[in-house]
């Protein structure tokens, strides 16, 4: 007799539906962002930013294991964001050199390896100081997944879509801190930190590999589009070398600069005559070319402003699950169920913000890629205040799931818009740069939060935890001392508005600027002319 009740039948079914929806959400992904080709590419950069950004928030998810495990305290957990960071802000800028002059897939592949074998390494720490050895190298590694995904980006999709592309491949950075909070979490508090550490490590082998072997490097300045309904990417950069040989050496950054630049020439914005490029990026000493970066207006103002806003979240995302076991005496099943809903928001805000300011953009309103994150930063430190004041966590939780939204929404267009002040030749070590002053700001974080929430914990008396098994409770001092270091730091989130705002003044004129920058096909003056190279 054919049993359809039993539980093998259920389990089969089961697995079946699950197979099926998998395949109906891949191929609603495929279709939104324009075809295989676009989506592999979509995606694997997404997975690389999601590892990235979870192995910063691993430290924070495990954080209650790590203190009673090896009995440190809040600046020390901090400490191994801080130095992973740091480490990381000093190895950026001869990455960004790298990325723009090798191939940067191989590249890429080839970190991905070197930061899983540092993450397997920390579960092996018997110790604080082997722990934070291996954040030194991971953080020395992790350092060029910045700069070559922003020129790889820059050089697959065109300016017009930058916005909405964006946002897919950052909401792969929040999927990342998801799995570090949540994932990591689950797994620390079932078994023990070390497991949380090796879990997360192995994805990394497999990326590498599926990253190497499946994206071709593209051609530099925009001669390797994917166009949407693209199949293949092995085709398409074949046809991509078949063009550019037919084309010789006709200009493809007047292609990629299209969007940005013309809605800036519909507002009658001129370049820079001081500040546009007329020699080879190529050719470019690395302290020339930082200066030259430092010295485009809109350029500084993104990096402060977006800087400010990093330092919070890094503060926020390393301390949130303690924060909120011990302010609000959750467990850590609610605790995670908590930042579930944040990442939801995050993704939210992330999704939306891109197609929002590239529409704007498409109507002339070329500063909605800076005036929108400047909203979304005032606006996240007005929604916070209330939810970090409150007592209960039910009220709380909308006000923290908009905040969440607002600040994750702010990046798609900040990362649209510092491709559009830069000449693509430059995209590397402007963001390398960017990075490492940013990665100051953001290394610092932790530890200035646990730092000053301990400093706060020690005027605030000690309750004594109710019942026997107090192992990873988080103390009412220390949650205390986090409460009053989050209300301090959001004034940096109301700073970052502020700047950005600033930025609305500058940035038509650097676009336009970055569109008149050298190409290969201006280096060489029509017969007759007698054009002049006037130098940087």
């Amino acid at each position: 007799m054919n049993d359809l009740g039993t539980p093998e039948r259920f389990v089969l079914r089961l697995m079946r539906g699950v197979r099926w929806s998998g395949r109906v959400l891949s191929g609603q992904v495929v279709e939104l962002v324009g075809g295989p080709a676009r989506a592999r590419v979509i995606v694997l950069f997404g997975c690389v930013l999601a590892l990235s950004s979870a192995q910063i928030a691993t430290v924070g998810a495990i954080a209650p294991q790590l203190e009673s495990s090896l009995h440190i305290g809040n600046t020390k957990i901090g400490l191994l964001n801080s130095v992973a960071l740091l480490v990381a802000a000093v190895a950026v800028i001869p990455a960004g050199l790298l990325v723009d002059r090798v191939r940067r897939v191989p590249m890429l592949a080839a970190s991905i390896v070197l930061w899983s074998v540092a993450t397997l390494l920390g579960g092996l720490a018997h110790s604080y100081s082997g722990l934070l050895l291996t954040r030194v190298g991971l953080g020395a590694v992790a350092a060029t997944a910045g700069p070559a995904i922003a020129s790889l980006t820059g050089d697959y999709f065109p300016s017009r879509e930058r916005g909405r592309v964006y946002g897919y491949i950052l909401s792969g950075e929040i999927a990342g801190t998801a799995v570090g909070f949540i994932v990591s979490g689950t797994v620390a508090s079932v078994f023990s930190w070390r497991a949380a550490f090796w879990l997360l490590a192995l994805p990394g082998f497999l990326l590498a590999r599926t990253l190497w072997r499946t994206v071709p490097e593209p051609r530099r300045g925009g001669q390797s589009r994917l166009e949407p309904g693209t199949q293949d990417l092995t085709v398409a950069r074949a046809d991509a070398d078949r063009a550019a040989e037919a084309a010789g050496d006709d200009d493809p950054a007047a292609r990629e600069q299209d969007f940005a630049r013309e809605a800036a020439t519909r507002r009658g914005f001129a370049p820079n005559p001081k500040l546009v490029l007329r020699t080879d990026p190529n050719q470019m000493s690395l302290g020339e070319a930082v200066r030259y970066i430092l010295r485009v207006p809109t350029n500084m103002l993104l990096i402060i402003g977006s800087s400010l806003g990093y330092f919070f979240f890094a503060g926020l995302q390393t301390f949130a699950v303690v924060f909120v076991r011990g302010h609000y005496h959750a467990s850590q099943a609610t605790a995670t169920l908590v930042l579930g809903l944040l990442v939801l928001g995050a993704l939210v805000g992330t999704l939306v913000s891109g197609p929002i300011t590239d529409a704007l953009v498409r109507r002339s309103q070329l500063e909605a890629r800076v005036w929108v994150p400047a909203v979304c930063y005032v606006g996240a430190a007005a929604c916070l205040i209330p939810a970090i004041l409150s007592s209960q966590l039910t009220p709380a939780i909308w006000f923290y799931v908009a905040g969440a939204a607002l600040i994750s929404a702010a990046n798609p267009p900040l990362d649209a818009a510092r491709l559009d002040i830069m000449p693509s030749g430059l995209w590397g070590r402007a963001e390398s740069t960017r990075t490492f002053l940013r990665s100051l700001a953001t290394a610092i974080a932790p530890l200035v939060f646990g730092a000053l929430a301990d400093l706060v914990a020690g005027f605030v008396p000690q309750q004594t935890p109710v019942g026997t098994h107090t192992h990873g409770v988080v103390s009412s001092a220390g949650a205390t001392g986090l409460q009053v270091s989050f209300l301090i730091m959001l004034s940096t989130l109301a700073a970052a508005g502020v700047f950005l705002l600033r930025a609305r003044k500058t940035y038509p004129t650097d676009v336009a600027t970055a569109g008149e920058a050298w190409t290969p096909s201006s280096s060489a003056p029509a017969a007759g002319s007698s054009q002049s190279t006037p130098a940087t």
